[in-house]
């Protein structure tokens, strides 16, 4: 998630944005409103973002169904004290379930938690046994400040991904390391997280969240990511068998023509079967609508959108 107050993106052409809606959002977000606040400065608190939020949003676009990520790892952002921390992170991933239950059939929830904190591995395998949390795990790399480079980290991501798989757990993963400490990210990271974390998840799916960037298509570090496993795909890396790849936040009406077309070319070479549609928590009444009009705006052709389209995750059918 980038931001839980992102504001829906600008109106593009109707004859555009009516263009054959996918079937599903998979990278959605709700918030609860207390961690809304958590996050509004003071004085201005947030109403958090509701299922019937995502659903409002849904309907809008004529999606079916949509992937909710809880986003109760914000607790554990390392820049936060937090009181109570544990117990705010798992009051958070039950309200997303609680929430989503109100939608059987069309939303569908995904626990999260910072998978470096000393009460990660309870959570995951508490969520692990809850019937609507069960299906998928959210790991932020970015704002749990995971670091794959320090040996420490890497081993507990190493424990992480083993119990999810234990578990039966999609992985979703923002593996873009964090921007604002500057931590390195790239091809290196990529090659761990291909040779060292998907192989302890080799039972279940895992979706790369936004192209492996951290939104936006002007990324040459993602770019280093991507290559990574574009080259293992090409070669046949069984590791990648069940690596799947969502587009939120890559993409809006603003995208260079040059952006637009590294990016048709980055789906290329993952392969159109791989790639999901998401809008990242986008809201407003025309965020997912117009958010699948700008992604029609890159040089794809109509039987790689339609593909694109119709794709629906493992997790979901």
């Amino acid at each position: 998630m980038r931001n839980a107050a992102t504001i829906a993106l600008l109106v593009l052409p109707v004859s555009v944005a009516r263009a054959q809606s996918p079937v599903g959002d998979f990278h959605q977000h709700i918030a609860s409103p207390a961690l809304a606040a958590m996050r509004s400065p003071a004085g201005s608190p947030a109403p958090g973002i509701t299922a019937k939020d995502v659903i409002a949003i849904l309907d809008s676009a004529g999606i079916r169904q949509a992937l909710v990520l809880s986003t109760a790892y914000m607790y554990g952002s390392p820049t936060r004290q937090v009181e109570d921390e544990e117990a705010k992170v798992r009051n958070e991933n039950d309200w997303t379930a609680s929430q989503v239950s109100q939608y059987p059939g069309r939303l569908f929830a995904a626990c999260s938690v910072n998978p470096l904190k000393a009460y990660a591995l309870q959570e995951i395998a508490r969520c692990g046994s809850d019937p609507v949390l069960r299906r998928a795990l959210k790991l932020h790399f970015g704002n749990s400040d995971v670091r794959t480079d320090i040996p420490e980290q890497l081993d507990q991501m190493k424990r992480v991904f083993r119990l999810a798989n234990d578990n039966r757990m999609t992985i979703v993963a923002h593996m873009h390391a964090n921007i604002d400490n500057s931590r390195p990210y790239g091809a290196e990271q990529a090659r761990v997280f291909l040779e060292q974390l998907l192989p302890l998840a080799k039972d279940v799916h895992v979706q790369i969240a936004h192209l492996a960037g951290a939104g936006g298509a002007n990324n040459p570090r993602a770019d280093s990511a991507v290559a990574v496993f574009a080259d293992a795909i090409e070669r046949g890396d069984p590791r990648m068998k069940n690596v799947w790849f969502d587009i939120s936040g890559v993409i809006d009406r603003r995208i260079t023509p040059a952006n637009a077309a590294k990016v048709a070319g980055q789906i290329r070479r993952l392969g159109v079967g791989r790639i999901l549609y998401g809008t990242d928590a986008v809201i407003g009444p025309l965020a997912a609508r117009n958010g699948w009009a700008a992604f029609r705006t890159i040089p794809l052709t109509e039987a790689e959108f339609t593909a694109i389209a119709a794709n629906v995750p493992p997790y979901l059918r």
